[in-house]
């Protein structure tokens, strides 16, 4: 995970840390310093952070034990200053399933705004509701107001956010994944631009929202229409069969030169005739710079290779980051090697077929 630190790991789940969470952290301490001008203020500031973010866990952690239910896994939960990220493997084909994962998440976030509410209520430290404030109140109180918030705003209709999901899987049950993805990105890129447009005036951080938003919501589309195209071809018919493999023993000085003879740019390594790794192009260049050509090819090369049964389908091959970041995917038949996908190769494709579509209409 680039420009992040993991943190932890949770029933599975890894946890990272992207860095600007630490210059968030570094922000908030430097304001409350200036504000107030003690350590324990900053302390106090940085802590009610921290609780946040551990309550957005949790909120993440809603919808990555609701997909397991469904058989689907979440690679990572990444900590952004926006809020967290919950890397799920795929989405749902059932719309149904995709609105309980969605809705997962806030439900949490409402689940321990009212669990504080008793907390506060047993203990009496709770006000009437037109006193609560962020800025004012106790820690817990204020906590509770913050998970509420939480709660709500990921529930606008603003395509990646939560309540976008829901909308995008209530338009997939009667206009198919396509189209309802396609009309659920545009909402949300009319709610980016109205939310960058009162943040200008009111809060800049509503602006850095509604990029997120509006990135999100373009990556999303453009995923939806690769799915698509991809969605009726099995590994086998897109895998090539004449390729290039590296022994784990090999130097990078084999791997230059079969660079050279051929098109390949990334290779398979085998050790006892199973595939251990992958050798890509930006390996090579790291491995050659760093140790030379005499550098054994099992130093430098990816482990843990991704792999696909012949007769899947390549519909959701793209979400999975793990192959966007090794570049090849290695086509298995009854756990043999048979072929394998380089994922350039692959775009190339999705763009070609762009292009047939648009000259079509």
């Amino acid at each position: 995970m680039k420009w992040s630190l993991k943190i932890a790991r949770l029933s599975g789940i890894d946890v990272y840390l992207h860095f600007t969470f630490l210059l968030l952290i570094a922000w908030i301490g430097l304001a409350y310093w200036q504000l107030e001008g003690s350590v324990q203020a900053v302390i106090a500031g940085v802590g009610f952070i921290l609780a946040l973010f551990a309550c957005v866990v949790l909120h993440e952690l809603g919808h990555a034990f609701t997909a397991r239910k469904f058989g689907i896994r979440t690679r990572s939960i990444v900590l952004l200053p926006i809020g967290g990220i919950a890397s799920i493997e795929k989405t749902p084909e059932d719309p149904r399933q995709e609105i309980l994962i969605a809705l997962a998440g806030p439900a949490v976030s409402f689940g321990i705004a009212g669990l504080l509410w008793l907390v506060l209520s047993a203990s009496s430290g709770i006000g009437a509701p037109t006193e609560f404030s962020l800025s004012e109140g106790s820690f817990l109180q204020r906590l509770m107001l913050v998970n509420l918030l939480l709660g709500a705003f990921n529930l606008l209709p603003a395509f990646p956010m939560d309540g976008g999901r829901v909308f995008r899987a209530l338009l997939s049950l009667r206009l198919g994944p396509l189209r309802a993805t396609r009309i659920a990105a545009v909402v949300a890129q009319a709610a980016a631009i109205m939310l960058a447009l009162i943040g200008m005036r009111y809060n800049l951080f509503l602006v850095l929202i509604a990029v997120f938003i509006w990135i999100g919501a373009t990556t999303e589309a453009s995923l939806a229409s690769a799915r698509s195209v991809l969605s009726g071809i099995t590994a086998r018919s897109a895998m090539e069969t004449n390729f290039e493999v590296l022994a784990y023993d090999d130097s990078l000085g084999r791997a230059v030169a079969l660079t050279l003879d051929g098109s390949q740019k990334d290779f398979p390594v085998m050790r006892d005739g199973r595939v251990i790794g992958v050798l890509r192009q930006a390996d090579l260049l790291r491995g050659l710079h760093d140790h030379g050509k005499l550098c054994r090819v099992d130093q430098v090369m990816q482990a843990q290779p991704v792999q696909m049964d012949i007769g899947e389908s390549l519909e959701h091959v793209l979400e999975d980051t793990d192959v966007s970041q090794s570049g090849l995917l290695v086509i298995t038949d009854h756990g043999r090697m048979a072929g394998i996908i380089d994922i350039d190769n692959l775009m190339e494709l999705l763009r070609i077929n762009k292009a047939l579509q648009e000259h079509e209409t």
